[in-house]
């Protein structure tokens, strides 16, 4: 691949480095990690609250009141300690734009997710990896995690940067970049995907303090990860190729941090 491409691909994967963005950066709370934030926030939530409506409209939602009660009470007290945490902090502006909702929706998948601005949706296939509310707030933790350090923001931002980026070097390389093929791959792999542990890696640090915070067992996030490795066996890609860190390095890192969050936030 050309030199000059190679080094617009690597100055990508770190922008916030560069003075020239310094003023698009953005902090994450806690972790301190510097993210680029250039799309409004704003924009986000509406999008997501009007796509979080039509998957309400949807799709199946459970009606096992047990679970769901269950649901709301996790994602209640976990973001009532968030806030209150961020509060102390004098930081609570930054989740002013937040209108937390759970919801439990009636299908098999082994997931759940976070939208900005903190819409939230399980599937009743994730319970059998949850087991119990411990294990519910390890997932709950995460996914509000995902939300609080607003990634959605930054991989919009990042999204912008680079096919702005892409069509400048495009024309430099007279049309080169967009005729091949071989640099979508290149740009999936080593900016994309990467990029995506990161946050991921992040969510799970931050998931373990805010469901410590809440006065849940962080160890249950163990139990979480194994049995999502035995549901996941023969299914899951090589760490490379995927925006998740297999479970195997995830159970590493947290039995890493677990005893230097317990010092810091039980």
């Amino acid at each position: 691949m050309n030199q000059n491409r190679r080094s617009f691909l690597k100055t990508l994967g770190c922008t916030c480095c560069s003075p020239l963005l310094l003023i698009s950066c953005a902090q994450v709370a806690i972790t301190d990690r510097r993210q680029l934030s250039i799309y409004p926030e704003s924009i986000i939530n509406q999008n997501a609250y009007n796509a979080y409506q039509n998957i309400k409209n949807e799709s199946k939602l459970s009606k096992n009141k047990l679970f769901n009660r269950q649901l709301n009470s996790v994602g209640i007290r976990i973001t009532r300690a968030v806030e209150l945490y961020f509060s102390n902090l004098g930081k609570s502006k930054s989740l002013d734009s937040f209108d937390w909702e759970f919801i439990l929706i009636e299908d098999d998948t082994l997931n759940a997710w976070c939208m900005p601005g903190g819409k939230i949706a399980f599937y009743t296939g994730i319970l059998d990896i949850t087991k119990d509310e411990d294990g519910m707030a390890a997932v709950m933790g995460h996914e509000i995690a995902h939300a609080v350090a607003k990634h959605s923001v930054e991989r919009a931002s990042q999204a912008i940067l680079l096919n702005v980026g892409t069509t400048i070097i495009d024309t430099l390389l007279d049309g080169a970049l967009s005729s091949s093929r071989v640099d979508d791959y290149v740009v999936q792999l080593g900016i994309n995907l990467p990029f995506g542990r990161l946050q991921e890696s992040e969510a799970d640090y931050l998931g373990l303090i805010f469901m410590t915070l809440a006065g849940y067992d962080n160890t249950a996030t163990i139990g979480i990860w194994e049995r999502m490795e035995e549901a996941s066996k023969g299914r899951t890609a090589p760490e490379f190729l995927s925006t998740h860190p297999t479970p195997g390095n995830r159970i590493k890192k947290i039995q890493e941090w677990i005893p230097e969050i317990n010092e810091k936030y039980t």
